[in-house]
């Protein structure tokens, strides 16, 4: 089944990913899914980078995780000028979008600081499969994110450096 082996794009973005947030042990990032739901994984993404912009602990310990994927989008809005593409209410769920998640790293990961280690993506390479989605959670999964937007197409060139990224995004027209 197309889809189910992760690209090596999305195993350099992972490395980058969960070298840049190894110092914060409340954050494990395992995938491009359920790993971002609580808000924690965004915001150690931002603070392991910027950590002049917002007092780690007093996130942690205060608030949910929508406020904590608000405060996380409304941060990377002011002061990397990233777009807020995506709800925290959409994120905050079991499940939410891969295709959504992948796309927002993709713009975080065009302004912060890329260098990616070897052993980070050797890392990757040792995590475990994710286990069949059964039909009912497929089905779930699609009910929750009605309301979200659909990214149709994404693509992103890594040069061998891994320091350039081109990212291509499409999403259709509902009529």
């Amino acid at each position: 089944m197309a889809g189910l082996q992760q690209t090596n794009s999305e195993k350099i973005l992972l490395s980058w990913v969960r070298q840049s947030t190894r110092n914060y042990p409340q954050v494990n990032v395992i995938n491009f899914t359920s790993s971002w739901s609580d808000g924690l994984a965004f915001n150690a993404l931002l603070h392991s980078h910027r950590p002049d912009l917002f007092d780690w602990n007093a996130l942690v310990s205060q608030h949910s995780p929508v406020q904590r994927l608000d405060h996380a989008f409304n941060i990377a809005r002011q002061h990397l000028g990233i777009e807020k593409l995506l709800d925290p209410e959409d994120v905050a769920t079991a499940c939410p979008d891969k295709k959504s998640i992948l796309m927002y790293l993709t713009s975080l990961f065009q302004v912060l600081p890329q260098q990616v280690t070897m052993e980070a993506i050797r890392e990757v390479e040792m995590l475990p499969q994710h286990p069949r989605v059964t039909r009912e959670e497929h089905i779930q999964v699609h009910h929750q994110q009605r309301f979200s937007q659909e990214v149709s197409c994404f693509t992103f060139l890594l040069s061998s450096c891994c320091s350039q990224v081109v990212v291509s995004l499409t999403s259709p027209i509902s009529l």
